[in-house]
Protein backbone atom coordinates (compact mmCIF):
# COMPACT_ATOMS: atom_id res chain seq x y z
CA UNK A 1 0.00 0.00 0.00
CA UNK A 2 2.62 2.20 1.09
CA UNK A 3 4.95 1.53 -2.26
CA UNK A 4 1.25 2.30 -4.02
CA UNK A 5 0.94 5.61 -1.85
CA UNK A 6 4.75 6.76 -3.04
CA UNK A 7 3.95 5.50 -6.99
CA UNK A 8 1.49 8.01 -6.41
CA UNK A 9 2.72 10.75 -5.45
CA UNK A 10 5.80 10.66 -8.00
CA UNK A 11 3.47 10.52 -10.64
CA UNK A 12 1.56 14.01 -9.19
CA UNK A 13 5.05 15.48 -9.04
CA UNK A 14 6.03 14.21 -12.49
CA UNK A 15 2.53 16.11 -13.36
CA UNK A 16 3.41 18.85 -11.57
CA UNK A 17 7.04 19.63 -12.78
CA UNK A 18 5.60 18.78 -17.06
CA UNK A 19 3.02 21.65 -15.64
CA UNK A 20 5.58 24.16 -14.35
CA UNK A 21 7.61 23.58 -17.10
CA UNK A 22 4.76 24.71 -19.74
CA UNK A 23 4.20 27.13 -17.72
CA UNK A 24 7.60 28.49 -18.19
CA UNK A 25 8.17 27.21 -21.42
CA UNK A 26 4.99 29.49 -22.87
CA UNK A 27 5.88 32.70 -20.43
CA UNK A 28 9.08 32.37 -21.98
CA UNK A 29 7.87 32.04 -25.84
CA UNK A 30 5.72 35.26 -25.18
CA UNK A 31 8.63 37.63 -23.66
CA UNK A 32 10.75 36.39 -26.88
CA UNK A 33 8.40 38.13 -29.16
CA UNK A 34 9.61 41.52 -27.71
CA UNK A 35 12.76 40.70 -28.76
CA UNK A 36 14.52 41.86 -31.77
CA UNK A 37 13.75 39.70 -34.91
CA UNK A 38 17.15 38.38 -35.21
CA UNK A 39 17.77 36.68 -31.85
CA UNK A 40 13.86 35.65 -32.16
CA UNK A 41 15.12 33.35 -34.99
CA UNK A 42 18.19 32.02 -32.69
CA UNK A 43 15.90 31.18 -29.73
CA UNK A 44 14.54 27.73 -30.91
CA UNK A 45 11.92 25.81 -29.24
CA UNK A 46 14.47 23.41 -28.03
CA UNK A 47 16.84 26.50 -26.45
CA UNK A 48 13.54 27.41 -24.45
CA UNK A 49 12.25 24.55 -23.59
CA UNK A 50 15.88 23.52 -22.12
CA UNK A 51 16.15 27.10 -20.76
CA UNK A 52 12.70 26.22 -18.60
CA UNK A 53 13.92 23.20 -17.51
CA UNK A 54 16.66 25.04 -16.08
CA UNK A 55 14.70 27.36 -14.32
CA UNK A 56 12.05 24.70 -12.97
CA UNK A 57 13.30 24.41 -8.95
CA UNK A 58 14.52 28.34 -9.03
CA UNK A 59 17.82 27.42 -8.47
CA UNK A 60 19.32 29.19 -11.55
CA UNK A 61 17.51 32.36 -10.22
CA UNK A 62 19.71 32.46 -6.90
CA UNK A 63 22.37 31.46 -9.25
CA UNK A 64 22.39 34.54 -11.40
CA UNK A 65 21.22 37.13 -8.57
CA UNK A 66 24.66 35.74 -6.44
CA UNK A 67 26.41 35.97 -9.78
CA UNK A 68 25.30 39.77 -10.15
CA UNK A 69 25.53 40.72 -7.00
CA UNK A 70 29.15 39.93 -6.74
CA UNK A 71 29.62 41.58 -10.25
CA UNK A 72 28.05 45.06 -8.92
CA UNK A 73 30.48 44.71 -5.78
CA UNK A 74 33.10 44.16 -8.15
CA UNK A 75 32.35 47.33 -10.28
CA UNK A 76 31.87 49.57 -7.55
CA UNK A 77 35.40 48.40 -6.36
CA UNK A 78 37.13 49.06 -9.90
CA UNK A 79 35.02 52.09 -10.01
CA UNK A 80 36.51 53.53 -6.60
CA UNK A 81 39.79 52.43 -7.43
CA UNK A 82 40.15 54.52 -10.70
CA UNK A 83 38.36 57.63 -8.64
CA UNK A 84 40.87 57.08 -5.98
CA UNK A 85 43.60 57.35 -8.79
CA UNK A 86 42.17 60.43 -10.11
CA UNK A 87 41.95 61.97 -7.23
CA UNK A 88 45.98 61.16 -6.51
CA UNK A 89 47.00 62.59 -10.07
CA UNK A 90 44.52 66.11 -9.44
CA UNK A 91 46.21 66.31 -6.05
CA UNK A 92 49.56 65.75 -7.77
CA UNK A 93 49.01 68.68 -10.19
CA UNK A 94 47.99 70.96 -7.72
CA UNK A 95 51.48 70.38 -5.43
CA UNK A 96 53.26 70.62 -9.23
CA UNK A 97 51.48 74.13 -9.75
CA UNK A 98 52.42 75.10 -6.48
CA UNK A 99 55.95 74.25 -6.48
CA UNK A 100 56.50 75.81 -9.62
CA UNK A 101 54.47 79.22 -8.43
CA UNK A 102 56.58 79.71 -5.44
CA UNK A 103 59.75 78.81 -7.51
CA UNK A 104 58.76 81.64 -9.94
CA UNK A 105 57.80 84.22 -7.05
CA UNK A 106 61.90 83.60 -5.54
CA UNK A 107 63.26 83.58 -8.95
CA UNK A 108 65.46 86.22 -10.30
CA UNK A 109 63.95 87.69 -13.42
CA UNK A 110 66.97 87.08 -15.49
CA UNK A 111 66.85 83.42 -14.80
CA UNK A 112 63.26 82.92 -15.20
CA UNK A 113 63.33 81.47 -18.43
CA UNK A 114 65.90 79.07 -17.53
CA UNK A 115 63.65 78.12 -15.02
CA UNK A 116 60.14 77.85 -17.22
CA UNK A 117 61.75 75.63 -19.45
CA UNK A 118 62.73 73.49 -16.74
CA UNK A 119 59.29 73.26 -15.10
CA UNK A 120 57.73 73.10 -18.63
CA UNK A 121 59.49 69.55 -19.22
CA UNK A 122 59.24 68.43 -15.47
CA UNK A 123 54.90 69.31 -16.03
CA UNK A 124 55.09 67.60 -19.32
CA UNK A 125 56.83 64.02 -17.39
CA UNK A 126 54.17 64.07 -14.64
CA UNK A 127 51.67 64.66 -17.24
CA UNK A 128 53.15 61.54 -19.16
CA UNK A 129 53.19 59.38 -15.61
CA UNK A 130 49.64 60.22 -15.19
CA UNK A 131 48.59 59.21 -18.65
CA UNK A 132 50.63 55.43 -18.17
CA UNK A 133 48.97 55.39 -14.96
CA UNK A 134 45.23 56.18 -16.28
CA UNK A 135 46.09 53.51 -19.57
CA UNK A 136 47.25 51.10 -16.94
CA UNK A 137 44.13 51.68 -14.95
CA UNK A 138 41.45 51.13 -17.70
CA UNK A 139 43.53 48.27 -18.95
CA UNK A 140 43.07 46.61 -15.57
CA UNK A 141 39.30 47.31 -14.66
CA UNK A 142 38.42 45.93 -18.74
CA UNK A 143 40.39 42.52 -17.86
CA UNK A 144 38.78 42.27 -14.58
CA UNK A 145 35.51 42.91 -15.99
CA UNK A 146 36.20 40.26 -19.08
CA UNK A 147 37.26 37.85 -16.63
CA UNK A 148 34.08 38.04 -14.26
CA UNK A 149 31.85 37.70 -17.52
CA UNK A 150 33.67 34.48 -18.30
CA UNK A 151 33.19 33.72 -14.89
CA UNK A 152 29.74 34.11 -15.02
CA UNK A 153 29.30 32.18 -18.28
CA UNK A 154 31.53 29.25 -16.82
CA UNK A 155 29.40 28.92 -13.77
CA UNK A 156 25.77 29.41 -15.89
CA UNK A 157 27.07 26.47 -18.41
CA UNK A 158 27.97 24.44 -15.31
CA UNK A 159 24.24 24.92 -14.25
CA UNK A 160 22.92 23.73 -17.09
CA UNK A 161 21.52 26.80 -18.83
CA UNK A 162 21.09 27.09 -22.28
CA UNK A 163 23.07 29.07 -24.32
CA UNK A 164 25.99 30.23 -21.91
CA UNK A 165 29.70 28.91 -22.32
CA UNK A 166 32.85 31.30 -22.29
CA UNK A 167 32.98 33.61 -25.45
CA UNK A 168 34.04 36.83 -26.43
CA UNK A 169 32.01 36.63 -29.64
CA UNK A 170 29.59 39.63 -29.68
CA UNK A 171 27.10 38.14 -31.31
CA UNK A 172 26.88 35.19 -28.58
CA UNK A 173 27.15 37.76 -25.75
CA UNK A 174 24.33 39.88 -27.08
CA UNK A 175 22.28 36.47 -27.04
CA UNK A 176 23.20 35.70 -23.32
CA UNK A 177 22.27 38.93 -22.44
CA UNK A 178 18.85 38.94 -23.93
CA UNK A 179 18.85 35.27 -22.19
CA UNK A 180 19.26 36.93 -19.02
CA UNK A 181 17.14 40.01 -19.97
CA UNK A 182 14.27 36.92 -20.48
CA UNK A 183 14.98 35.41 -16.95
CA UNK A 184 15.07 39.03 -15.19
CA UNK A 185 11.25 39.40 -16.78
CA UNK A 186 10.52 36.32 -15.79
CA UNK A 187 11.29 37.08 -12.27
CA UNK A 188 9.02 40.45 -12.73
CA UNK A 189 6.01 38.10 -13.79
CA UNK A 190 6.62 36.44 -10.51
CA UNK A 191 7.57 33.28 -12.64
CA UNK A 192 9.81 31.73 -10.53
CA UNK A 193 9.70 28.46 -8.07
CA UNK A 194 10.11 28.67 -3.57
CA UNK A 195 12.51 31.32 -2.55
CA UNK A 196 14.30 32.48 -5.90
CA UNK A 197 14.02 35.92 -7.02
CA UNK A 198 16.17 37.35 -9.79
CA UNK A 199 17.62 40.62 -8.83
CA UNK A 200 18.85 42.13 -11.79
CA UNK A 201 19.70 46.10 -11.86
CA UNK A 202 20.42 46.39 -15.30
CA UNK A 203 21.83 44.62 -18.21
CA UNK A 204 24.36 42.24 -18.24
CA UNK A 205 28.48 43.94 -18.56
CA UNK A 206 29.72 43.25 -21.81
CA UNK A 207 33.59 42.40 -21.84
CA UNK A 208 36.43 44.39 -22.78
CA UNK A 209 35.88 43.58 -26.48
CA UNK A 210 32.56 45.26 -26.33
CA UNK A 211 33.50 48.84 -24.49
CA UNK A 212 34.31 51.92 -26.28
CA UNK A 213 37.16 52.47 -28.64
CA UNK A 214 39.75 54.02 -26.09
CA UNK A 215 38.59 50.66 -24.19
CA UNK A 216 37.47 52.40 -21.11
CA UNK A 217 35.05 51.18 -18.81
CA UNK A 218 31.81 53.17 -17.83
CA UNK A 219 31.28 53.36 -14.43
CA UNK A 220 28.40 51.63 -12.61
Amino acid sequence: MERYAGALEEVADGARQQERHYQLLSALQSLVKELPSSFQQRLSYTTLSDLALALLDGTVFEIVQGLLEIQHLTEKSLYNQRLRLQNEHRVLRQALRQKHQEAQQACRPHNLPVLQAAQQRELEAVEHRIREEQRAMDRKIVLELDRKVADQQSTLEKAGVAGFYVTTNPQELMLQMNLLELIRKLQQRGCWAGKAALGLGGPWQLPAAQCDQKGSPVPP
